[in-house]
């Protein structure tokens, strides 16, 4: 990860409850970046990462990124991620896979779409409300 993808990335985990593993938090960011943000295109802000490359690949591309994704979406239900939020991410490798299925436009499509870093922003604040207190609107049912 490039100095400034990896200082916001640090300071994410640091507000993560210190039940979460950090290492394998910190390899779910390493593999969004290669697969959607690895390489500065020149001359513009824009980055982009293997995910798109594969996609040139006729119909193997696009299986083979999906199957790279679903190391964020597994490692996420292994750290305990939500049920809801791990539809929303195998939703988004989905759109990916299919969106990105589609000839010449699909690669553009996969460079914008990036579902790995909006599964990674998914898993972190999913993570991240699970050391919250409970909602005050809470209804409490004694049983004698």
């Amino acid at each position: 990860m490039s100095d400034d993808l990896a200082s916001a990335f640090d300071a994410e985990i640091d507000e993560l409850p210190d039940s979460v593993d950090r290492a394998a938090v910190r390899r779910m960011g390493l593999v969004a970046c290669v697969l959607d943000e690895s390489v500065r295109v020149p001359g513009t802000e824009f980055r982009v990462g293997l995910d798109p490359l594969l996609g040139v690949l006729p119909g193997t591309g696009d299986v083979v990124s999906g199957a790279l994704s679903m190391y964020v979406v597994v490692e996420s239900a292994r750290l305990g991620v939500s049920y809801g939020t791990l539809l929303r991410m195998l939703a988004n490798v989905a759109i990916d896979v299919v969106g990105g299925s589609v000839p010449v436009v699909g690669d553009l499509f996969d460079a914008a779409w990036k579902a790995n870093t909006r599964n990674l922003d998914l898993a972190l604040a999913d993570l991240a409300d699970d050391g919250r207190a409970p909602m005050e609107d809470a209804v409490e049912i004694e049983i004698e």
